[in-house]
């Protein structure tokens, strides 16, 4: 007897077990996420036969945890072939199951924290709700306050107010001959970070900070690695638009090019930041600020275009998806920068960088050559410090050429 679960779904024999009740629900939320109809055909299938192994095996909704996954598909394998794939469909119905409150969440035993771990966990916190800093920012900025707790600490109790000067000299001495030198520089500043928000606490009453050695290096060494702008022109002219792939990246190297967002901005577009009225962009840059950005018609063309013929439906407000299931907004930037490497990689492009950070260099370039003053730029980008945007005054050589002293003697 055939059950049919929707119109994609009909499974071979009827719905059993303490599941059964909620199969028709994970059929519809796996068919929100775009899944092609074969896939959702065999998700279903899956969660169904758990459903019936978890009623063989007396098990209730209430006991069901992540472990019964691993032994309902060890007993499948004894008379069937397990696909790839299998043992995520599954855990994709044990996450739809929390989510809905049908399954309790995992009991997580996870070791006490030691005290060290402790005190930075204290400070991820009050760098991600006072600071206001990315995810990403966070990992590295609690790393050598980390390793600097434990060489003075070990597993012991942490008391900061201990802490002296020569301390962290002798951990920066230790550890910087071992690090490149732009690991280096991040040491020292993360250690500064730390050592100012446990004076800010009143942990310690000294300017520790002010002890953490300097990494000799000369600020603004390096010109920025600007991809050039007809090298911008082939890859944007190389993209496919009749695609909805090619109409999304489109939209996104745009982004890049014309309005100089950073990866992590376009991430968190989302479907209310377009004012169409008012021809704006709502921006959420560094530290949690917010920025309107007029949208010209060359960009706002190509989302519009992306939005009616390339946006898979979703209920995501974010405003550029993920072609291929599961529909969802991309996770972090890092799929910026692969949607950019991809298409300068398929475009043949010799560009001095693979990632998204290349194009900002190139409108600041672009905005410099056309007479734009480095206040000008400053603000475009969003530079919340003047001297950051200082660096590009080194690009413009014409304007540099004359201020260069004669050589003593003259050409020969």
């Amino acid at each position: 007897m055939r059950c049919i679960v929707n119109e994609d779904v009909v499974l071979s024999r009827p719905l059993e077990g303490p599941l059964s009740a909620h199969i028709g629900a994970f059929a519809v939320s796996v068919r929100k996420q775009g899944y092609a109809p074969d896939t959702q055909q065999r998700q279903v299938m899956l969660a169904a036969c758990f459903s019936r192994w978890l009623g063989q095996k007396a098990i209730s909704a209430q006991r069901v945890c992540a472990e019964h996954l691993t032994q309902c598909l060890r007993s499948r394998a004894r008379h069937l072939r397990i696909h790839r794939g299998d043992a995520a469909a599954l855990r994709q119905f044990l996450e739809f199951l929390r989510r809905e409150g049908i399954v309790p969440a995992e009991k997580t035993s996870s070791c006490p924290l030691t005290p060290v771990e402790q005190t930075v966990r204290e400070f991820e916190t009050y760098l991600r709700n006072e600071r206001a800093l990315a995810e990403t920012t966070i990992a590295y900025y609690v790393l050598y306050p980390l390793r600097f707790l434990t060489d003075r600490f070990g597993e012991g109790r942490v008391v900061l107010s201990r802490l002296s000067a020569s301390d962290v000299v002798r951990f920066v001495q230790r550890q910087v001959p071992r690090l490149h030198q732009k690991r280096a520089k991040r040491l020292t500043s993360t250690l500064r970070s730390f050592l100012n928000y446990a004076r800010y606490r009143g942990d310690i009453t000294n300017d520790l900070a002010a002890a953490v050695p300097c990494v000799p290096a000369w600020s603004m060494t390096s010109i920025p690695r600007a991809i050039p702008i007809d090298a911008v022109c082939q890859l944007l002219a190389s993209i496919d638009q009749r695609t909805p792939a090619g109409r999304r990246d489109y939209a996104i190297l745009l982004l890049l090019a014309r309005l100089g967002l950073r990866a992590s901005e376009i991430v968190l577009l989302e479907l209310d930041d377009i004012d169409w009225a008012a021809g704006e962009l709502r921006v959420r840059g560094k530290g949690g600020q917010c920025t309107a950005l007029p949208l010209s018609a060359e960009v706002g063309k190509a989302i519009v275009s992306y939005l009616r013929q390339g946006r898979p439906r979703s209920t995501s407000r974010r405003v550029f998806l993920r072609i291929k299931a599961p529909i969802r907004g991309f996770l972090d930037q890092g799929a910026i920068g692969s949607i950019v490497r991809h298409n300068i990689a398929r475009a043949g492009i010799d560009s001095p960088s693979k990632g998204a950070h290349q194009f900002r260099h190139a409108l600041a370039v672009q905005m410099l050559r056309h007479g734009a003053s480095l206040t000008e730029i400053g603000e475009v980008l969003r530079h919340r410090s003047p001297q950051t945007t200082t660096i590009y005054a080194k690009v413009d050589l014409e304007a540099l050429r004359p201020l260069a002293l004669p050589w003593p003697g003259g050409v020969r």
